[in-house]
């Protein structure tokens, strides 16, 4: 999950999408990745001491169930040095990240990772890991700011990854219909990006931000409000592009 700006819905995709995916039966866990830990607090747990995805041990005891059934979590952690290490991640920190989430991808069927709002060395090494990127947009006027670096920097490890990095899919996030300034949006997002984009969208709805206060995806805290089913149809969704 990626985006440079933050308070896009980024955070908020990682947790419900990985939610949705593990109610569907598919074994999910989630990175967490950005210093901040929101991802980790969402699910109503407390940073690790270490961020275990930097360190030469194997992670699988240091991952944890959540109380969404087939659902796991590697927490985040901020810890100074490790948020350090993480920021600045040269070759080692990179090949360290890549070879545990290569130790364990045989045990899930989706591992979603959630990094800080940047493009900085940690979103490099993130996306170098990782086979397909996810970037969440909000429906705002600033929305395609920022773009093009982003895409620049996906491309360089596309390229760098002889093709293991793809584009998974952009996702239109804070949307109201009602509003002239999301249609435009849309379309504008649509005709440049095409059917990369999502058909699914993530409605504005105060459920979405209410239920990471309670430790809770959205499913727990309000199984039938209109962020609950965006997401239902965010992950059948993603499961038919599979």
């Amino acid at each position: 999950m990626v985006n440079q700006k933050g308070g896009v819905g980024k955070t908020t995709t990682a947790v419900n999408l990985s939610a949705a995916l593990a109610m569907s039966g598919q074994r999910a866990l989630l990175v967490d990745l950005d210093p901040q830990c929101n991802a980790t607090g969402s699910l109503g747990l407390e940073p690790s001491d270490g961020h275990a995805i930097i360190n030469p041990e194997p992670i699988g005891s240091k991952i944890v169930e959540t109380e969404v059934s087939n659902l796991s979590i590697l927490r985040g952690s901020r810890t100074l040095q490790d948020v350090d290490r993480l920021a600045d991640a040269g070759e080692t920190e990179t090949s360290q990240v890549r070879k545990h989430l290569d130790s364990i991808i045989d045990q899930y069927d989706f591992i979603l990772v959630d990094c800080p709002p940047s493009v900085g060395p940690l979103t490099q090494t993130a996306l170098t890991a990782s086979t397909e990127v996810l970037m969440p947009i909000q429906c705002e006027y600033f929305a395609m700011e920022g773009l093009t670096q982003l895409i620049q920097t996906i491309k360089k490890v596309i390229v760098a990854t002889d093709g293991r990095l793809t584009f998974g899919g952009i996702l239109l996030t804070m949307y109201d219909p009602y509003l002239e300034l999301t249609r435009e949006v849309d379309e504008e997002v649509r005709d440049f990006f095409g059917d990369i984009v999502f058909d699914s969208v993530v409605p504005r709805d105060v459920s979405l931000s209410e239920a990471p206060s309670h430790g809770q995806t959205v499913f727990e805290y309000a199984p039938r409000s209109r962020g609950a089913f965006a997401y239902t149809q965010l992950c059948m969704e993603v499961l038919e592009r599979d």
